[in-house]
């Protein structure tokens, strides 16, 4: 299911699918994570990624939308029960998954955004960096990388999540180069031209 390296043993993947994609307003009232996208389910172009990037384990973290016949295994789904409290509730509930089972780093993602690679995911995970983001044309977006070191100093409520801590400690960010495309689908016209 890979190609290339994996990620690093002691690394998980989050892909945060939580939020009520309210901005998106689809016309059938569909969930914008299960609005088609190049023919299929947005949220399934992320889940794929994801998974071939080939993590030891992979967590989707859940709220608004049931999700759970998109998802496959490996995928763990987790509920967010909280995830109207903001994004930083759906990242809290990734990494404390994550703790649970052991790992020492989470890579962080968004279901919302279909033309992230496997290799970006990969790539990020590789870093070193307590903090690792992606760029796009230098431009700073997600996955991003955070070590088990700076978990205590994310966010637990709010919409801000790792970018509080990007914003406040740039002493620990290293910045990862990846190809590929960081399109985010808020409202229905996002990616009709790409």
């Amino acid at each position: 299911m890979t190609s290339g390296p994996g990620p690093p043993a002691g690394t998980a993947a989050v892909l945060l699918c939580a939020g009520a994609g309210s901005r998106y307003e689809a016309r059938d009232g569909t969930h914008k994570l299960l609005a088609p996208f190049r023919g299929r389910p947005l949220v399934s172009w992320a889940v794929d990624a994801v998974l071939r990037a080939g993590f030891a384990a992979t967590y989707v973290v859940t709220g608004a939308a049931d999700l759970s016949g998109l998802l496959r295994a490996p995928a763990v789904e987790v509920a967010n029960p909280r995830w109207a409290a903001g994004q930083a509730t759906s990242l809290a509930c990734g990494v404390d998954a994550a703790d649970r089972d052991g790992f020492d780093a989470v890579v962080v993602g968004l279901g919302d955004q279909p033309l992230v690679t496997a290799a970006c995911w990969r790539a990020v995970a590789s870093s070193g960096a307590p903090v690792a983001v992606a760029t796009y044309s230098g431009r700073r977006r997600n996955p991003v990388r955070l070590a088990r070191a700076v978990w205590a100093e994310l966010p637990r409520s709010g919409d801000a999540g790792a970018r509080v801590l990007m914003s406040e400690r740039p002493d620990l960010v290293a910045e990862v180069a990846c190809d590929g495309d960081p399109l985010d689908v808020d409202v229905v016209t996002d990616g009709t031209t790409r």
